[in-house]
This record gives structure tokens, sequence and C-alpha cells, in this order.
């Protein structure tokens, strides 16, 4: 969390009129505050790590007050033999209790509900999330425009997080003293970009292949020579 900050202010005058999106670990006040003071919005999911606003959200979708008409969207995508439905429900109710609470500028609360299901095997169990967002988008934004936006942080999440946790076994190393942590997630990421520059469609089996050609294919893939 100590770099956010830092990077926020190396960008500050990139932000206006852009969105700036994160996982709940970034949804904090001090965070919102910068991205509004340079112009820009937010797009935080909420969490535990957020106890009050989450049971505040939770409860306004959970049991909305009378008279409630929450804003809607939906999209539906066939990957293979996988459909995926996510509908979103966003509402502004909350907006002036949550800027009172210390959120800057909170425009809408989002709740995005995702089911999956295998119509080839229609005896495997439908997987359902449901997931909750706060934004400085105004109330008058469009709901597709919103799960759009949601749908790309996500997707910039699975690229980043799914080959660290799963091709390089982040979660699984047993690293954690001293600033080893940081150094090797830095080659992790390193390596990724390095990887997505190549336009490498499969990051695993090109790991493998590089490890298998020894280490003169490796400096001929990062443009050097012996």
């Amino acid at each position: 969390m100590s770099v956010a900050p830092r990077l926020l202010r190396q960008v500050a005058t990139h932000l206006r009129g852009r969105v700036v999106s994160g996982d709940a670990l970034y949804c904090q006040k001090a965070l919102c505050r910068a991205i509004r003071q340079a112009g820009g919005d937010y797009l935080f999911a909420i969490k535990a790590n957020q106890p009050d606003l989450l049971d505040d959200v939770t409860l306004l979708f959970a049991d909305p007050p009378p008279g409630e008409r929450f804003r809607h969207a939906r999209t539906v995508d066939q990957h293979g033999g996988r459909l995926e439905v996510r509908r979103l429900r966003a509402s502004a109710t909350l907006a002036a209790y949550l800027h009172t609470a210390g959120w800057p500028e909170a425009g809408l609360v989002l709740e995005v509900a995702t089911t999956v299901r295998w119509p080839r095997h229609p005896a495997q169990e439908p997987r359902h999330e449901v997931r909750y967002f706060l934004t400085s988008l105004p109330a008058q934004a469009r709901p597709a425009d919103v799960l759009a936006l949601v749908r790309q942080h996500w997707h910039i999440e699975n690229r980043l997080h799914w080959p660290r946790d799963v091709t390089f076994g982040e979660d699984a190393c047993q690293v954690r003293s001293g600033h080893a942590p940081q150094a090797l997630a830095g080659v992790r990421n390193a390596v990724v970009g390095l990887l997505h520059q190549r336009h490498v469609g499969n990051l695993a089996a090109a790991l493998r292949a590089n490890a298998w050609s020894g280490g003169a294919a490796v400096l001929t893939f990062l443009g050097l020579k012996l």
C-alpha cells in the first residue's frame, strides 16, 4: 500500500478524465481523495478490510429502502463450453452518506453478480459470485459503461495475477524474509511484461520452452547475442 500513493503522484498529471480501478486493498479514503484531486475517478472493490462500508453496501442491496430503483446492466458471454452471465445493480442512494463518512465524492455503489454455467455438462453445479464496488462516477453514468469498466479491471487482474499465482507459483513460494519477496515479485512482473510485449499467448508453454532450450535461447529471446 505504501507504493500506491507514490505511483499516483508520479502519474497525477495524466489522471484527468480517467478511471483508476483497483482491488479492495486500494479502497482507502486517502487514495480516493488523491485521485479526485488529480481530476480522475476511482472504481475500487469493497471487501472486509472496510467493514463499515461493506456492511452499508450489502445492506442496501439485500434490503433496499422503499422506493429504491436500482439501475441495471447485463452481459452474457460464452467461452468454449462455459456460459457467463453478469448482472450489475447500481445505486446513488448512499452517495451523500458516504461523502460525510469520508469517502470523497462517492457517486455509485455497485453489486456485480456473476453466474457461470456449463451447458454441455448440466450435472455440473453453476458457480455464483457476488462482488461490491465503490466509485466516484456520477449517478448519470450508464450502467453498461460501468459494468464494462468492472470487466476491464478484472481482465487486467487476470492477465497479471493468474500467471503470477499459478504459472510462477507465487502463492506457494516460501520466501518471506527481508526484501526477497518484493525482489522476486519484481522479477515475476518483469518476465510477465516481457512475454506480453512479445505477444506470447501461453506463458507457461513459453517458460517451459525457454527452460528446455538453454541459456542461448533466452538471450536470443531478449534480443542479446553471445
